[in-house]
């Protein structure tokens, strides 16, 4: 298969076709994934994530440079929270970032789609190819937007979350988001007035919790930080090595529960829509001859007979 040997030896468009085929073709999908398994489960993944506005893309565009300069070799998958047709973020995203393809770093926009699960499956399978390409650590940035954040720290060995004083971030607002998940925490733009309030807040409310996580300052227009960032980066993804096969034994065993119960929803679907007995109790429910759970359970009867 020349994906496949384009693809170990990290060729940039046959990286960007199997992506696509990951994200779009079930059945092309599932033939990669057996071909590169095997080979699979290496890499650190870091999760960048945070309110809207706290210049992720630019400081993930500066960090990943760092961290090719202290001889890792990083790629970026960066969720596109807006529409799959319109694109918006995906631009920016782009825009911001384009330095660091000059190092040889791989970035990737994928639509969220708005779909709980869909963001893991994709992101999950797209973390592979990287993986199987040589790509260490791979990066997920993210806008700081409820579901998609729980999924995100669930795929990542390492959270990162980022604020930014210029976006009304407050205690007040930390407390509501995103406090349980982070192993850093990045005051960013860290050039702007109200940084230091910011940075004391998320040390005292965040950083002194039982967790212990690291609080940083960081800023791009000073290019202040964002070294020592790196460095922290690179030290913790030596530690997390050491656990990680404990927690991607958690990670493999939701991903299984996951498939196994989106077989058995598809397979339920098929036979619903083909199902004389369920067209008979929607009927009755229509006419209010019996109730929507009495309903249930005379088709689940005699569906599992």
């Amino acid at each position: 298969m020349v994906l496949l040997s384009d693809l170990k030896k990290g060729k940039r468009g046959a990286i960007a076709k199997a992506i696509t085929i990951i994200e779009n073709d079930k059945p092309g999908a599932k033939k990669i994934l057996k071909k590169i398994f095997r080979e699979t489960g290496t890499s650190i993944v870091i999760g960048i994530t945070g309110p809207a506005g706290g210049g992720k893309s630019s400081l993930i565009n500066k960090t990943v440079i760092a961290l090719r300069k202290l001889h890792t070799k990083p790629a970026v998958l960066a969720v596109d929270p807006t529409s799959h047709i319109t694109g918006g973020a995906i631009l920016g995203d782009r825009v911001r970032m384009s330095e660091s393809t000059d190092f040889g770093i791989y970035i990737r926009s994928i639509a969220s789609r708005g779909a709980t699960g869909a963001v893991s499956r994709s992101l999950r399978n797209s973390v592979r190819i990287l993986e199987y390409a040589g790509f260490n650590p791979i990066i997920i940035e993210s806008v700081g937007a409820g579901q998609t954040e729980v999924e995100i720290s669930k795929i990542a060995d390492i959270t990162v979350v980022v604020f930014n004083p210029n976006t009304g971030d407050s205690i007040q607002t930390i407390k509501a988001g995103l406090t349980e998940i982070g192993d850093i925490y990045l005051v960013n733009k860290s050039d702007l007035d109200g940084t230091n309030q910011l940075f004391d807040a998320v040390r005292d409310f965040i950083g002194s919790s039982e967790r212990n996580p690291i609080v940083l300052k960081t800023s791009v227009k000073r290019n202040s930080g964002i070294i020592q960032f790196a460095k922290i980066l690179k030290e913790m993804m030596a530690s997390k090595k050491k656990s990680k096969k404990e927690r991607d034994k958690e990670r493999l065993e939701t991903e299984l529960k996951e498939i196994v119960l989106n077989n058995f929803k598809e397979k339920m679907d098929e036979m619903l829509d083909s199902d004389k007995t369920f067209s008979k109790y929607l009927k009755k429910l229509l006419a209010k001859d019996i109730d929507p759970y009495a309903a249930a359970d005379k088709i689940s009867k005699s569906l599992i007979k």
